[in-house]
C-alpha cells in the first residue's frame, strides 16, 4: 500500500473549496485544553490543517504553528484564511528531528494506511523535543473501511490505538479518550482522541 491513500487525497483536492467553506462550528473540540499543556509561544507543527481553522486559533493563541496539509488545494484554502504560506507535505514527508514542542494532528491521521501508521508516528516523535507533546483524533472502528464519501479510514479500537503509538516510541503520558462526534458527511459515530507526551 501506498503512503497515502489517493483516492482519499484526490477527494480533498477536488473538494476543498466546500469542505474549507463548510468547516467546523468553531475549533476542534478539545484543541483548547490540549494547549493549556504547552508553553507559551510553543512550536506547534499541524499535520492536515485543512481550511485553516484550527491554525488560526492557535495563532491567535501566540504559539509559533507550521501548518501542513497533504493536499495542495487544502493547503491553498487555508494560506487564504491565514494570510500566510501552508505547506504542502504528506505525513510520510516529515523528517523533521527533535525542534516541535507540539504535534497536533486533528481528524487527520485517521486517513493514513493503517499498515503504516506506527511509521508516520515514530516519525511524529522524532520530530518533538523531549517532553513535548501530541494529539491526534481517530474515527473508531476496529477495522479498515471507507465512508459513504469514498475517503478511505484505518477505523482503530482503542486497544490497537495505544499498541501502535506504544510501538511508535517512548511516551512519558499517554492517555485515550472515547467520544461521540460528527463529520463532513453528515453522520454520527465513535471517536477517540488520544494525548501523548515524549519521554526523555
Amino acid at each position: 500500500m501506498k503512503s497515502f491513500d489517493p483516492e482519499t487525497l484526490a477527494f480533498y483536492e477536488a473538494e476543498a473549496p466546500d469542505y474549507a467553506a463548510s468547516g467546523r462550528n468553531g475549533v476542534a473540540r478539545h484543541l483548547p485544553d490540549f494547549l493549556d499543556r504547552l508553553m507559551p509561544g510553543a512550536s506547534i507543527l499541524e499535520l492536515g490543517c485543512g481550511g485553516g481553522v484550527d491554525a488560526a486559533y492557535m495563532i491567535d493563541r501566540g504559539f509559533v504553528v507550521e501548518p501542513t496539509d497533504g493536499a495542495a488545494a487544502m493547503a491553498r484554502k487555508a494560506e487564504e484564511r491565514l494570510g500566510r504560506p501552508v505547506r504542502v507535505m504528506r505525513f510520510d514527508e516529515l523528517e523533521a528531528i527533535a525542534i516541535y514542542d507540539a504535534v497536533v494532528a486533528s481528524a487527520s491521521l485517521l486517513h493514513a494506511p493503517l499498515d503504516l501508521l506506527q511509521d508516520i508516528l515514530a516519525k511524529i516523535w522524532r520530530a518533538l523535543k523531549p517532553h513535548g507533546w501530541h494529539t491526534a483524533s481517530f474515527k473508531a472502528g476496529g477495522g479498515e473501511g471507507r465512508d459513504s464519501l469514498g475517503r478511505y479510514y484505518n477505523y482503530p479500537d482503542r486497544a490497537a490505538l495505544e499498541r501502535i503509538y506504544r510501538k511508535a516510541g517512548a511516551w512519558n503520558t499517554l492517555e485515550i479518550e472515547s467520544y461521540a462526534g460528527g463529520g463532513y458527511d453528515g453522520k454520527q459515530g465513535p471517536w477517540l482522541r488520544i494525548t501523548v507526551q515524549k519521554a526523555d
